[in-house]
């Protein structure tokens, strides 16, 4: 019995449980990103991508890495964000999407990389110091 050779290209390894996992981090948010075969479709914390983040830029930013390498309409993506508010979970679901691309398909880190999105912004919000109102913000001097 001799079998016959397919003849046509493997699919994208399936690991863990077939999705594929990135955490994004920005400010005090934490994003667990998991992309799953499918049709682009994309939620967070089990609510319409459309509700849970109403604004546009906040929305280009999340579709930005998924469109850069042209998989827009191949993977849904659920999230689930805690901690910070829009903009830092924007950023950090942006993030953790470029790194499960990158388990997806490594070859994809250089592009995601010159594009900006493997990058984790560092900044966050400076400690209140004693004796001042804020961080930096100092109460009103009086002369006399």
């Amino acid at each position: 019995m001799v079998q016959e050779e397919s003849t046509t290209p493997p699919a994208a390894p399936k690991r863990a449980g077939h999705y594929f996992y990135g955490t994004g981090r920005r400010k005090t948010a934490v994003a667990r990103v998991r992309l799953y075969p499918g049709d682009g479709s994309i939620t967070i914390n089990d609510r319409p991508f459309m509700e849970a983040l109403p604004w546009l830029p906040q929305q280009l930013t999340v579709r930005k890495p998924l469109q850069l390498v042209d998989l827009d309409d191949k993977f849904d993506v659920t999230v689930k964000v805690q901690g910070g508010g829009v903009v830092g979970w924007a950023d950090a679901i942006s993030l953790g999407i470029s790194r499960a691309l990158v388990e997806y398909q490594p070859d994809l880190k250089v592009t995601l990389r010159r594009g900006g999105f493997m990058t984790r912004d560092p900044r966050i919000k400076e400690r209140k110091k004693y004796g001042l109102k804020r961080a930096r913000k100092a109460p009103q001097y009086t002369k006399r």
